[in-house]
């Protein structure tokens, strides 16, 4: 369970946004509005769950670096203190007790089918594939749980039924409601001040518009996709409200590193161990690639830590322009010196070479002083 998904928030959401986002849904969900729905208990639990995990702080924190939630929250335990949702009220006391619980829910009791379109938020999530996956290209499968429109009522809010006196104003087209000792009357929020009800609340999703799905997407990785970068899934997050725009899917990508090569760009480096002889004399090597074993001309003279290119042997470039250059950086090996006979020719070797090393030595300090 993605606690963000479930609430239909951003990583980034504040404190506020996740009360606000809370009490939304949990209002919608609550066991006693949907007395016998086991669907709307445990979608409740989970709305519960998720807004004990991200409202602490600590726990929050821990769930961004794991994702692990924190432990079942006891639904019946949050927001609902002091209100009986079984309990009957009619006439003016049920318009009071509904606006009193709008003041604290921040919300409507109508439908939410009017207004201008609301474009849906977008959603995140991150994948990881091998450094070799990475440079040819992959499809990874996922699962994406995100608001749709509502089946039942094709993201309305509400169902067309037969023309009745509207149950809220009992027909008058006015509500009334107070506070302390005054009493206000204002026309009907539920039919318009009509006294008619043509629409009733859609029961799948409490006039919200929209319920929550869950589908398998695969996700195409490009050849060439480096460590951080991001594919984007037009129109696979939440829907907009309203007939608005649906919002986009943001995928992370997380490459593996590999045990040899190094990415810098498109170029690739690449360490290869180099005998003191080939260094000397000069020698062909194999070199390790994308594209299997490479031969490489080593010349002679060659210095621990040089570095030869070869061209467009590297990642390919994620925007298809052809692709990098592999670095092959050459890394001095000393052999193991087992027999005299190999002692002695070093030791000759040392006495020949012996000035011509002190004095590149003596070289070098001296372009340091200067």
């Amino acid at each position: 369970m993605d606690c963000y998904i479930v609430l239909g928030l951003d990583r980034g959401a504040t404190l506020s946004e996740i009360k606000r986002a809370y009490k939304r849904l949990a209002r919608r969900h609550h066991p006693d509005i949907n007395p016998g729905d086991r669907m709307a208990s445990a979608h409740f639990r989970q709305i519960a769950e998720a807004y004990e995990t991200l409202s602490d702080p600590d726990r929050r924190r821990r769930y961004d670096a794991t994702g692990q939630a924190a432990a079942s929250a006891d639904a019946s335990a949050y927001g609902f203190e002091g209100f009986d949702f079984s309990m009957s009220v009619s006439g003016s006391a049920a318009s009071t007790f509904g606006d009193l619980f709008a003041d604290v829910f921040g919300e409507r009791e109508t439908p939410r089918q009017d207004g201008p379109p609301e474009r849906g938020a977008d959603l995140h999530q991150t994948i990881t594939i091998g450094f070799e996956e990475a440079m040819r290209g992959a499809e990874r499968p996922i699962a994406v749980t995100r608001q749709v429109r509502c089946r039942t009522c094709r993201g309305m809010g509400w169902l067309q039924i037969a023309e009745t006196p509207c149950a809220h104003c009992q027909g008058s087209g006015i509500v009334k409601s107070a506070r302390g000792h005054m009493v206000f009357s204002r026309p009907c929020a539920s039919c318009g001040g009509s006294g008619q009800q043509r629409r009733s609340r859609c029961p799948t999703c409490a006039g919200q518009q929209t319920e929550m799905r869950t589908e398998p997407l695969t996700i195409g990785v490009p050849p060439g996709m480096a460590d951080g970068g991001c594919i984007r899934v037009a129109g696979k997050g939440h829907v907009g409200r309203n007939r608005g725009e649906t919002g986009d899917l943001d995928i992370a990508v997380h490459v593996e590193p590999h045990p040899l090569f190094r990415r810098e760009g498109d170029d690739l480096h690449v360490t290869v161990p180099v005998a003191v002889h080939e260094a000397a004399l000069g020698a062909k090597i194999d070199v390790p690639s994308l594209d299997g074993r490479l031969r490489l001309r080593v010349p002679p003279g060659t210095q621990s830590g040089q570095r030869f290119r070869l061209r467009e042997r590297g990642a390919p470039s994620p925007g298809g322009a052809g692709r990098g250059d592999l670095v092959v950086e050459a890394r001095l090996v000393l052999p193991n010196v087992l027999d005299e006979r190999s002692k002695e020719l070093l030791r000759e070797f040392g006495r020949i070479n012996d000035e011509d090393v002190r004095r590149d030595l003596n070289e070098r300090k001296g372009h340091q002083g200067h």
